[in-house]
């Protein structure tokens, strides 16, 4: 049996070792954080002080690394693999990584009269430690059969997807799916709950219908427990959409499902929940609407008594800020000016502006706030005015606002308005 060096034993990495050698195989393993390979070294496992001393001492080295700095250091650096590796020897990636990295290993191993297969992996920590791993590779199609027990110690199933960074290419379109597929399961159970319905009860039709999904079977019951142990981190999630909107803008593919779901991925990476599992992006939606997802349903409220409710509890705001005006001149030229306002209410569809100066409905204007607030100009369109007390009231809508900007804005209001 080939000796075997795994580099990487992180939530992935650690059960795929652990599998390794269980299989009997002969296994040497490193990890940049110290303390990691405790557990595989009560396996049977070796330890090596720097991947060069994995790479002289085998005949394979897997490394399942978080991103492709990780990568170039391990590869790369001082004290790299890449730095006195063997003849021979065949380098395989299971990491989620950039396709274009993934070629240029391919290319540096190549040099340097090694193999090297870019193969990434599907099915998460559970599959990993059942070692029922789904394989996608690029690369030598000779060379990938001959490593196939390799990978079929680890998991169920190979398939090669052709030249080098094929396989890295196919993850980072798979887990684009996964990301959109996750935020939409999110976001329907939120609806639900908002709605007062038992959440349980919800993915059970969520599994039984056209919704279901590998995402409902996996994450429904942690967002209703409120259990985000890791299975696959948000943190990693956001950085494999990161690297599909980069591959979308090369390849010249229009991804605006990709683009919604990064945005909400970076929401939940900035209220905190990067290290926690990728459903924890349902706390950001349980802010929302003001109640966890599980939480038993409440008796039900008439609408009318929610709409008196609302009435009561919504507070008048009297925000200054500054909007800027422009307007074409008959000989074609372009006149602007700044006037003062007041920001008095904000919905879901748009803002309320008070202001002494005479505008006209559909103009647009420029809303700019107190440098304080840390929050950009902000362009809205006049949709609506009525007159009050020698004043003008304006109802905006805001044109084109990422929603990270809308919560912003929401924060703002709220300490200001506290």
């Amino acid at each position: 049996m080939k000796s075997i060096g795994f580099i990487g034993l992180g939530t992935m990495g650690e059960p795929m070792a652990a599998n390794l050698i269980r299989k009997g195989y002969s296994v040497l393993v490193y990890n940049r954080t110290p303390g990691k390979a405790r557990q595989l070294v009560d396996l049977g496992a070796d330890e090596a002080p720097t991947p060069l001393e994995v790479a002289k001492r085998v005949d394979v080295v897997i490394t399942m690394i978080s991103n492709d700095q990780a990568i170039e250091e391990v590869y790369f650096g001082e004290n790299g693999l890449l730095k006195e590796i063997k003849p021979g020897t065949t380098l395989i990636d299971s990491s989620t990584i950039s396709p274009a990295l993934a070629r240029r290993l391919a290319s540096e191993v190549a040099d340097r009269f090694c193999d090297f297969i870019d193969a990434p992996v599907t099915g998460s920590r559970p599959a990993a430690v059942d070692g029922t791993l789904l394989f996608m590779a690029g690369g030598d199609k000779m060379t990938i059969a001959d490593h196939q027990d390799i990978l079929l110690a680890m998991g169920r199933e190979i398939i090669y997807m052709g030249d080098s960074g094929n396989g890295a290419t196919a993850k980072l379109a798979h887990n684009t799916i996964v990301g959109i597929n996750a935020a939409g399961l999110i976001e329907g159970m939120a609806i639900a709950a908002k709605s007062n319905i038992d959440a349980s009860s919800f993915l059970r039709i969520v599994q039984g219908g056209g919704a279901a999904s590998k995402q409902a079977d996996l994450k429904g019951k942690k967002i209703i427990d409120s259990e985000y142990s890791v299975q696959f981190s948000l943190a990693l999630m956001l950085k494999d959409l990161r690297l599909s909107s980069v591959l979308t803008d090369n390849l010249g593919v229009t991804s605006p499902m990709l683009e919604a779901a990064q945005g909400m991925f970076q929401l939940g990476e900035a209220a905190g929940y990067g290290e926690s599992d990728l459903s924890a992006l349902a706390q950001v939606y349980e802010k929302w609407i003001g109640k966890k997802i599980g939480a038993p349903a409440s008796p039900s409220v008439p609408e009318s008594k929610l709409a008196e409710r609302r009435r009561k509890i919504r507070l008048p705001l009297d925000i200054p800020l500054m909007m800027s005006i422009y307007q074409w001149e008959g000989d074609g030229g372009f006149h602007g000016q700044s006037v003062n306002g007041y920001l008095r209410d904000l919905s879901e569809d748009g803002i309320q502006i008070e202001s002494d100066f005479p505008l006209e409905k559909d103009m647009f204007i420029v809303l700019h706030f107190l440098q304080e607030s840390a929050l950009p100009p902000m362009t809205a369109r006049i949709i609506r005015i009525e007159r009050h007390n020698g004043a003008f009231k304006y109802g905006c809508m805001l044109s084109a606002l990422p929603l990270y900007q809308r919560i912003q804005l929401q924060e703002y209001i709220s300490k200001q308005s506290s």
